[in-house]
């Protein structure tokens, strides 16, 4: 069976409803203040199209956590490879020396899917140097790629262990999550940001819907209210 899934045009409308407030958020804060949930919105697709696939080769008995890893190398490491290139070309030329040092070093720690942690140590997303960092953008691909070193191997174990209480274990590592991030966010609000453990539930979010273990609405009526909601 094929990893691949059919095209989905709802999804990729989704994509667009959620990157344009993040770039207007970026180009100027006022535009969208709150511009940047479109990132919240992209962990919750991510988990959603991830986890379909998982469990769907699952299902076949096709799952390979070395297939896995094989098909993010390839879908990922091409474009951010040559985001990184060009990053560095123009760093060379716009930064100061120390600016272009600290770049150097967020490069290697974005090949390294660690980037999220380096930003953290540096300083808060929010802060005015912001715009001295053209990898900063990373830091979500890092959580993204930290959550799925260990996901597919534990959604496996669910699988073949506890396939009947898979709904029941998302859901209570979600509501674990999200009890890290919302107890994290009163004293340490850059590490409820960028940490995976306080995002996790956002992907978890899309899992639950993937495994059918939210409540569904029946009729297309109650889909397209419930879609135009949110």
């Amino acid at each position: 069976m094929s990893h691949l899934q059919a095209y989905r045009a709802d999804i990729q409308g989704l994509r667009a409803l959620a990157v344009a407030p993040v770039v207007l958020y970026h180009v100027d804060s006022r535009a969208a203040p709150g511009g940047f949930v479109g990132v919240d919105i992209f962990f919750v697709i991510s988990g959603y199209l991830i986890t379909r696939i998982l469990l769907r080769e699952l299902a076949a008995g096709q799952f390979s956590v070395a297939g896995f890893y094989e098909r993010r190398v390839k879908r990922l490491f091409p474009a951010l490879y040559v985001m990184l290139a060009a990053t560095l070309a123009v760093g060379a030329v716009a930064l100061s020396p120390g600016d272009l040092a600290q770049l150097g070093r967020t490069a290697a720690a974005t090949v390294l899917f660690s980037s999220n942690i380096m930003f953290l140590d540096l300083s808060g997303y929010f802060d005015g140097a912001a715009e001295l960092k053209p990898l900063l953008h990373t830091w979500s691909l890092a959580v993204e790629e930290q959550f799925y070193l260990a996901f597919p191997l534990v959604l496996a174990a669910i699988w073949r262990f506890a396939p009947r209480r898979l709904g029941a274990l998302l859901w209570g590592g979600a509501l674990v999550s999200f009890a890290l991030c919302v107890a994290a966010t009163r004293n340490h609000q850059a590490a409820a940001f960028y940490l995976p453990l306080t995002r996790a539930w956002e992907l978890l979010l899309g899992a639950i819907l993937a495994a059918g273990a939210a409540p569904m609405a029946r009729s297309q009526k109650s889909r397209d209210l419930a879609s135009l909601a949110g």
